[in-house]
């Protein structure tokens, strides 16, 4: 009836022994995250941008010193990553948290981490006001619901996609990428977009009254000189707008509802 307490002891202790020589064999260190191309994610798969075509959009945009960026969707941060090697500030806004923190470690083994930071957040809950410069690789589904947000930010703010459009909003510029430019993927198309400011209106202007009829950067209308109305065709990039009436070319700037012409 005694000897089951001393077994219990005896067990015990060699339980104790065996789990102590566990824990001092070398324990494998957990596998880094490697994201796998299209993997689901929140709103899109995940396809990393060819980092040629990163480049010419960071190019198209004319990125400076003084610009700051936020990628939507920003994946494995390299857009973010190369915007900081170029002295700019970016943000990199992408649903994933294990992608949050592989960016980050990028960002610090490129020795940007100062510039470049990365926020787990839904882009479309996230602040875009103070962007200069937005990037980024989403279906025209999505486009077309950032598309509202987007106008609303202040003219000249430059947006570059990889490859989708924004359907009735033509891009300003475009440019494909091929082979010999080191761009071997199947999405080597960049489109950039300058947000317009809103010039529609009636204004009076010393060669008369100019009525301007505007859908997204492009602009219609009439100019009024004393005679028959004249059709005028032009477009807006930014604050800077640009129109031809009656054989003549007519630039100028409209800020604060006022429109000044050189």
């Amino acid at each position: 009836m005694h000897t089951a307490q001393p077994m219990r002891h005896v067990f015990a202790l060699l339980f104790a022994a065996f789990s102590a020589l566990a824990f001092a064999q070398p324990q494998k260190a957990p596998a880094a995250y490697e994201p796998s191309v299209g993997q689901e994610g929140k709103d899109v798969v995940w396809v990393p941008t060819p980092q040629a075509l990163v480049d010419k959009m960071l190019d198209m945009a004319k990125v400076t010193p003084g610009d700051f960026v936020m990628d939507l969707g920003s994946g494995d941060g390299r857009t973010v990553i190369t915007a900081a090697k170029r002295g700019v500030r970016a943000l990199g806004i992408e649903y994933n948290p294990d992608m949050v923190a592989l960016s980050t470690q990028n960002a610090e083994k490129e020795g940007v981490s100062d510039r470049a930071r990365f926020m787990k957040a839904d882009l479309f809950k996230t602040d875009l006001s103070k962007a200069t410069v937005i990037t980024m690789f989403l279906l025209p589904e999505i486009n077309l619901k950032l598309r509202p947000r987007i106008l609303d930010l202040r003219p000249g703010t430059r947006v570059v996609s990889n490859s989708f459009t924004m359907e009735k909003w033509q891009a300003d510029e475009s440019a494909t990428l091929s082979e010999a430019d080191g761009c071997t993927a199947s999405w080597c198309t960049a489109l950039l977009w300058i947000v317009p400011a809103r010039v529609g209106g009636t204004y009076a202007i010393p060669q008369g009254e100019l009525f301007l009829s505007q859908e997204f950067q492009m602009l219609s209308g009439t100019l009024r000189t004393g005679g028959a109305p004249l059709p005028v065709a032009g477009r807006v990039r930014g604050e800077a707008i640009s129109f031809k009436a009656g054989g003549r070319e007519y630039r100028g700037r409209v800020s604060g509802g006022k429109l000044e012409l050189r």
